[in-house]
Formats: C-alpha cells, sequence, structure tokens
C-alpha cells in the first residue's frame, strides 16, 4: 500500500489502475462463466472432414464453400449443430426450391451423415449444441407446466394443442404431433425460420422438457368430444354460430308456425 500511495500523482498511475481493472474483471469472467465446448472435444477430426465433404457436394451451392453465406443462404457460422440436425434431419434442408418457407419433405441423409454434416458446421463457431436424450424426454417433464408455457408461447403460431395455423405471406406454423422430441427442442432452441429463439432466459431446458411433455401428449388425440380440426376458438365458434344458433332459429321458426 505504501507504494500506491507514494505514486499516487504519477502520471502513469491511471493507466495501471485501469489494465489492473481489466485484468480483474477477465479472470473473474473466466472463472463464473462456463467454458464451451468446442467440436473437437466432443467430436473426431475424421466426423468433421466427412462432414467437410458432405458439405461441399450437398450445401456449399447456396451457403458458400467456406459456410459464410451467399445472395441465395444465410452464413452458418456460429449456428450449432443443433440447427444443422433439425434442418437436415426434418428433411427442411437441402432445400429443393426457394419460397416463403421452405418445405418438409424426406430426408436426404442417414443419421451418420447428419452427425458429420453437424460436427463440421460445429466446428466453424460455438453455437448450441444438439440436446442429449435426458433434456428432451417427455417422461420427466411436466404435461400442465407445459401447457400453460405452450400456450403462452407457443399457441399463437402453432393452435392451442399444437395443430399448427397459418401464417402472413404464405407461411405457416407446422403440425407438431409427428415431430420428435429433439427436434422440437432444437426448433425452440434455434429458431428456424418464422420462429423466435427461445434461449435460457426465455424458458429453461426444463420448461422446454415440459413443453415437450404436453405436445408429446397430444398426438392428435381429443380427450373427448370432437376435435373439430382441433383449431381452437375457431372452429368452437364456428360451430357455435353456424350449427347451434342456427339450430336455435329453426326451432323458433317451426315452435312460431305450429303455434299459428
Amino acid at each position: 500500500m505504501s507504494w500506491f500511495a507514494a505514486h499516487r500523482h504519477d502520471r502513469r498511475a491511471p493507466l495501471f489502475l485501469l489494465l489492473l481493472a481489466l485484468l480483474t474483471t477477465g479472470g473473474v469472467y473466466a472463472l463464473l462463466v462456463p467454458p464451451t465446448a468446442s467440436a473437437a472435444s466432443t467430436t473426431s477430426t475424421d466426423e468433421i472432414s466427412a462432414g467437410q465433404k458432405l458439405f461441399t457436394a450437398n450445401c456449399a451451392t447456396c451457403h458458400g464453400p467456406g459456410a459464410t453465406g451467399t445472395a441465395a443462404a444465410p452464413s452458418l457460422v456460429g449456428v450449432g449443430a443443433a440447427a444443422v440436425d433439425f434442418q437436415v434431419g426434418t428433411g427442411r434442408m437441402p432445400a429443393q426450391m426457394s419460397g416463403p418457407q421452405v418445405q418438409v419433405k424426406p430426408v436426404q441423409f442417414d443419421a451418420d451423415q447428419i452427425a458429420q454434416l453437424a460436427a463440421y458446421v460445429a466446428s466453424l463457431g460455438p453455437g448450441p449444441s444438439i440436446p442429449t436424450a435426458e433434456q428432451v424426454d417427455p417422461a420427466k417433464g411436466d404435461p400442465a407446466t407445459g401447457m400453460a408455457l405452450f400456450r403462452t408461447n407457443c399457441a399463437q403460431c402453432h393452435n392451442a394443442v399444437g395443430a399448427g395455423g397459418s401464417l402472413s405471406q404464405g407461411k405457416f406454423a407446422p403440425n407438431l404431433w409427428q415431430t420428435t422430441p429433439t427436434h422440437l427442442y432444437e426448433a425452440m432452441l434455434t429458431g428456424p425460420q418464422s420462429m423466435p429463439v427461445f434461449n435460457q432466459a426465455t424458458l429453461t431446458s426444463e420448461e422446454k422438457r415440459d413443453i415437450i411433455a404436453f405436445v408429446t401428449k397430444q398426438g392428435g388425440e381429443q380427450p373427448g368430444g370432437l376435435s373439430l380440426g382441433s383449431l381452437g376458438p375457431v372452429s368452437e365458434g364456428l360451430w357455435a354460430w353456424v350449427i347451434g344458433l342456427g339450430a336455435l332459429l329453426g326451432a323458433a321458426v317451426w315452435i312460431g308456425a305450429k303455434s299459428s
């Protein structure tokens, strides 16, 4: 302390204090923030190399040789393995044609090739990784909590039970009943196309699993009564006004005719 007191009026003192503050801040940050797993730590060099060859043959035309993007498609640097696993694993990529929304089609690659493509893209920059089996296990989620979360965050587009619905400009939110738990999690994690990204600050891993449990419970089955297309208030209101009100009017006319 005596050294600091003796040199506190030195012109270099502010610079020294600034450097000390930066070093302290960096050290604290390094201790508190968990390290990001690199692609090399979880995948082999051979897998990344195989993924690069697949990418060059099937994806580089649109996304560029180094996946940095072109006028036809965005950069994939930093999107992570989860985005690749979702887009390729659902058949959306490689896309067949341009349009308002990339359509689902039969998957073009097997599981090993998808993993290789994901490993290559993940090696280009840190991004969301593919979720573990525990993270997407519906049996470990709470469907009741998932229902509340789904109707707050997802029902505006996907309908109250995940049956899907139309959006603007020729886009649509797909039916979720046939989507695998892993792809449901990845969609929330990466926000494909018009869908927003639900990061940990918006939905925790446990909350995402609760939503998966709720969607899995639906399965396209109506717990009771007529499904009416599972379109919620739209079809229910149409039924009430057209059928219900029509029946009441018909009964009123019949009663009036009988009384006269």
